[in-house]
Order: structure tokens, then sequence, then C-alpha cells
């Protein structure tokens, strides 16, 4: 993928070209944050797809401020990976009967894990790994990646990611406030047919690997404490989880365009997985039956944050958004992948930027409504309209992400969801 790999820059890559691109809008927020990057904890990655007569993609990878080697929290975009490893899990168990939308429950073997037997907003009344990667997906719904990784289980993320060449990646913590040692537990789980007789089960699992601790990674000057204390020194970062914006594009196009990449860094799911993940990568809450999310808090744009204007909550018509978005600690993320149907363009796009001013961590006094979101719009529309007007040889035939999406039943009268925890 030209550039986009994960090996160290002795200082961050800025491309004079992508650089001058950005710099010629003149919105004053927009400006102040690419000014100061430094402060801002910017990252850039800029990807033009041009095809050729085979419709084969060729990727061209631009850089502003990327450093493989500058910490970001990745908050929920860890879920993006979390849901191909699940896919595979399932594909490698070759069990008969279990698959993604088979019926699933949680047990827990220690104090802090809790269970989970039922799910209200499956179809089925109970969970799957189908119904968590739509909960990932379409709302960033934390419990739903907690369960994807404890399917997954700690010691095989980090194998599998390593292995498909994504050095920078660590996942090692669920999103419940457990201990480093903790997280190296996950539940029993156990599969079921439709008539409740069990088709598999997974004992506990305890990742008995060492995990590198790396240098300390501090940020902020203060932090709040799990009892709610205030800590008036910087936060290590290096016991959380971390992946380069590199490899989350890498993991993206992999994803995306398998056949682009070589075949150890594919992930192995059917052609059905990959319409499965393009569909809710891509779907909106209102155009989904289960969950029935609620379409005035969860609107079009709200995990679409090149596009998330803060009046209007619409994609250009034509366009689709296949993405995962993360904000946690005052950073604020988002991988992308545009399509525009009617226009015939593609091309993808990466952002991490942190906005804390005053320097607490931990406290949820963030400005992702001041400056974060406001200047990710922005930057999603100086590359919309530079990717409008830029020629191409050959026009991109885009069917492969063409879907059919879901619609909404109307003579459904059950409540909608109006709150989730991500």
């Amino acid at each position: 993928m030209g550039t986009a790999s994960g090996t160290g820059h002795a200082q961050p890559r800025t491309d004079p070209y992508f650089r001058r691109l950005l710099f010629a809008h003149q919105d004053s927020l927009y400006r102040q944050v690419l000014t100061h990057p430094d402060t801002y904890r910017l990252q850039i990655l800029y990807v033009q797809i041009d095809r050729d007569r085979h419709n084969r993609p060729h990727f061209y990878t631009y850089a502003y401020h990327a450093d493989p080697q500058l910490y970001f929290y990745p908050a929920s975009v860890v879920k993006l990976p979390l849901a191909c490893l699940a896919l595979e899990k399932l594909n490698e168990l070759h069990i008969p009967g279990v698959h993604k939308f088979t019926r699933m429950q949680f047990d827990s073997a220690y104090a802090w894990q809790i269970p989970e037997w039922a799910d209200s907003t499956s179809e089925t009344g109970y969970p799957s790994i189908a119904h968590f990667i739509k909960k990932a997906f379409l709302v960033s719904d934390n419990d739903a990646y907690n369960r994807l990784y404890q399917f997954v289980g700690q010691q095989a993320i980090q194998q599998k990611l390593h292995e498909k060449g994504y050095a920078s990646a660590r996942i090692i913590r669920q999103f419940m406030g457990l201990t480093a040692e903790q997280n190296r537990y996950t539940n029993p789980i156990r599969f079921l047919d439709e008539q409740g007789h069990v088709l598999y089960t997974q004992p506990a699992l305890y990742n008995p690997d060492s995990i590198q601790r790396s240098a300390p990674v501090w940020i902020g000057r203060a932090y709040m404490d799990r009892n709610g204390k205030l800590v008036p020194e910087p936060m290590d970062f290096s016991m959380q989880n971390q992946i380069s914006l590199y490899d989350l594009v890498h993991m993206l196009q992999a994803l995306l365009f398998p056949e682009s990449v070589p075949a150890r860094q594919r992930f192995l799911l059917t052609d059905d997985d990959l319409h499965f993940l393009y569909q809710y990568l891509s779907q909106f809450p209102r155009e989904t039956n289960y969950p029935k999310y609620d379409v005035d808090v969860f609107y079009d744009t709200y995990v679409k944050f090149f596009f998330r204007d803060s009046s209007h909550h619409q994609l250009p018509p034509g366009v689709r958004v296949f993405n995962k978005v993360g904000w946690s600690y005052g950073f604020l993320t988002d991988v992308s992948y545009v399509a525009d149907f009617e226009h015939h363009i593609e091309y993808m796009l990466a952002a991490t930027l942190y906005v804390n001013s005053d320097g607490v961590l931990n406290d949820d006094r963030y400005e992702y409504e001041q400056i974060g979101t406001p200047f990710l719009y922005q930057l999603g529309q100086v590359i919309y309209q530079h990717e409008l007007h830029r020629r191409r040889k050959h026009l991109p035939d885009l069917s492969r992400f063409q879907i059919q999406y879901e619609q909404r039943n109307e003579n459904d009268m059950r409540p909608t969801i109006k709150q989730v925890d991500n």
C-alpha cells in the first residue's frame, strides 16, 4: 500500500503536496489545529485510489504530521479488528451450526466478569457475534466490544494481529475498568441451537503470555483515578490499547480490498462475512430494525466524523462511508473509506487528534464538540471537495460496495433505544 507501513519515522512525516492541499482552506478553527499539530497530537493520512483499466485499485498515501511512534488512544477504533478476528475465529472452528448468527450465552468465572444470557435488542432475544458487530459498528457500543474480546481472547488477539503484520497493535483491555491482570481472563461462552441445545462450549480463557510494557507514555498534567480522586501527575498510557494510524488504514484496506495486500495480512473471511461487514460499517442506525435505535439521537452521521456537521446530519446523496471512529480521554479518531456512487469517486481518509485544553484526563471535560468534531468535519469536506474535482483516467466500478440496506419496519411499535454505553 505505498508508504502505509507501521515502521517508525525519526520525524513526523508531512508530504508537501498534502500540506498545500490542507492549508488552502481558510476556516479559522481548522487552521488553528493544522498550525499546531504537536499541541493537538494531530495525525492525518489520505489515500488516493486510482483504478486501472481492469478496475484494479492502486493506492497513493499522503501524510500530515504522521508518526507511528506518536501515541494516541485508539478507543473504539479497536472494534474494527475485533469484529474481523471474531468472524475469522468462527470460520477456523469449523463447528456445524456455529456461525455469526448462532445464539450465544456468556457465563462468569470470576467476580469481575458479567454474565449475559439474553439480549432484548436482538431479533432472537439472544446475543450473537453478528449482533455484537452490528452494535459495535452502528453506534460504537462498548459491551459489544467486550463480548467480542471475550470470544477471541487476549492471547489470540495479539498473536493474530502480529502474524498479519500489524506490529503496532496491542489490544489488551476491555472497556470495563479492569486491571491489567483481570483483562487476561475472559468469560466461559456457549453457543446454542434454536432448541437451546449446546453446540459448542468455550471455557474461560487466560493469557499466559507476558505483555511487554513499553516505555512510559505520559499524557496530560493530571488525571482522575477510579475513585474520583485527582492525581496531580500525567497519566501513563503504556499499558493501554494502542495501534498506529498506518496500521489502521492498512487494516481497513485489507478488509475492503483483500486482493490488494499480501495473503498473510488478510482476514480469513467468507464472501458473506465481507458483505456483512461492509453493510454494517456503512449502514445508518435508522435503517436498522434490530437494535431499534432512536433516529434523533443516533442520526446518519453520528459515527461519520468527516461528514458530521453540527446542523446537518445527513451524508451527501450517493455517498456511503465505511469506517470506524473512536473517542475517549480527549482523543478523537476516524478511519474511513468513502464511496460516492453518484460521482464515481473513492478514497480513504484517517485522522486522530487530542482536545483536552485543561490537561486533566478522565474528567469527561474535553473539547470534542468545540474543536474535535468541527475540525474533522472541515477536514472531511476539504478532501471530499478535492476528490470531486480530481481527474481520473478510469472511473471506478464501485458495485462491490453497493449494498441493499435494511428498511425500518414502520409497524414495529417497540420503543427506540435512546442511550448506549459508548
